[in-house]
């Protein structure tokens, strides 16, 4: 697996674009569940077919680029909204990033620690482990490399983002995975009850980091990525069910950006 894997990371960007792109289809033609449960999703949002078919070759692509940014060369990435990043920097704060299942949400870390790692400042990302246990050192390998640095969703791995964020450094979320039971609050998103974390607003208040909004979007033709990155709209209430809440509408609004490229088939309304 890891020899087909390594192959794949050698090809050209617009190849395992057009690649998954054809197996992302064929994924919705096939799998009634996820076909179903990706229109009820974006219905859900509000969106009709045509706002969000492109939503289902983006999925495939999501999956055939992994290769590439976990085991091959760097990919072309454009960096937008640096100065958010270096007002914290220079203001000594830990930076918590905050992204949706939108675009290309692995590029994001990787261009944070390939701008910043030579400043000596790293970025930890949160992860799920694999449930395939052979698959978990490829998952650790994939996250650990100059700058950049894999936490598990346990108690250890969030005590690891804890002292990175204490040391001002960065740690990077997707806000929008359902926590595992007993880390989470029901919260609105797209107007339906979901299990939303709350690690990424206690983060934030029990170490004062900078709260940014950060997303990358997968650019045509395989051209690569443009990272671009904002403040948070408002400070989080301090109450966990408000502050879940304010940051599912932060979410919305940016996948409202770019309907055509979120995981719509994410079985986002599950329970834990």
């Amino acid at each position: 697996m890891f020899f087909c894997l390594r192959l794949l990371s050698l090809c050209p960007l617009w190849l395992l674009h057009a690649l998954g792109s054809a197996g992302g289809w064929l994924v919705f033609a096939f799998d009634a569940t996820y076909r179903q449960r990706f229109i009820a999703n974006a219905a859900q949002a509000g969106y009709g077919w045509a706002a969000v078919n492109g939503a289902v070759g983006a999925a495939g692509k999501l999956a055939a680029e992994l290769p590439r940014l976990w085991l091959g060369r760097p990919a072309p990435a454009e960096f937008l909204g640096t100065a958010h990043i270096d007002a914290a920097h220079a203001a000594d704060k830990g930076i918590i990033f905050l992204t949706p299942h939108l675009g290309c949400f692995e590029i994001t870390p990787q261009a944070y620690a390939a701008r910043y790692a030579v400043e000596g400042r790293s970025i930890t990302v949160l992860y799920r482990p694999p449930r395939k246990a052979w698959l978990e050192p490829l998952f650790a390998r994939a996250r650990q490399r100059p700058g950049m640095a894999g936490a598990p969703a346990s108690l250890g791995g969030i005590k690891q983002m804890m002292k990175a964020l204490k040391q001002g450094q960065a740690v990077g979320l997707l806000p929008d995975q359902v926590p595992p039971s007993g880390m989470g609050v029901w919260a609105d998103f797209f107007g339906q009850q979901a299990y939303t974390m709350t690690l990424a607003a206690k983060l934030a208040q029990q170490t004062g980091a900078v709260l940014l909004l950060a997303v990358g979007e997968r650019l045509p033709c395989g051209r690569g990525y443009r990272v671009w990155v904002e403040p948070a709209p408002s400070d989080l209430p301090a109450e966990p069910q408000a502050a879940a809440a304010c940051i599912n509408a932060w979410m919305e609004a940016l996948i409202r950006r770019y309907p055509e490229q979120y995981l719509w088939g994410y079985a986002r309304y599950k329970w834990a």
